[in-house]
């Protein structure tokens, strides 16, 4: 069985890679860690940068998990590149980064999160940064 982790360089992101890599340990599960954008002309934060993913590959390396990182920027959104993961791999679990926002700010930029806790056919797990 496979944990999955939805990974933004953000805290949110980092919560998320740090309580995956914990069950992973504790199960003795693959890890696997996506970070996934459409791409395209407008800058995305969402994507990380080559610092970033270096920096994620080395923690996993040095993690003692059989893990890996994958990075998705080919036109296709988080939500779907993440479903597509879930249904192809056998996912335990999805772990999935929280960031506070205003109803306001859900109801105009929407939610990758709610969308993968609504769409994803496996269990997810949502943690807040600190």
């Amino acid at each position: 069985m496979t944990i999955l982790v939805a990974y933004v360089p953000r805290p949110e992101g980092q919560a998320a890679l740090e309580k995956g890599m914990e069950i992973a340990k504790r199960r003795n599960e693959r890890l696997l860690v996506v970070n996934a954008s459409p791409g395209g002309a407008k800058e995305d934060a969402s994507v990380a940068d080559v610092l970033e993913v270096e920096r994620v590959e080395q923690l996993l390396r040095f993690s003692g998990l059989n893990a890996e990182f994958k990075q998705f920027v080919r036109g296709k959104s988080a939500v779907e590149e993440i479903e597509a993961l879930v249904e192809s791999l056998p996912a335990s679990l999805l772990v999935i980064g929280l960031r506070k926002r205003s109803p306001v700010g859900k109801l105009i930029m929407g939610s990758v999160a709610q969308e993968l806790l609504l769409s994803v056919s496996c269990p997810v797990l949502s943690v807040k940064a600190k």
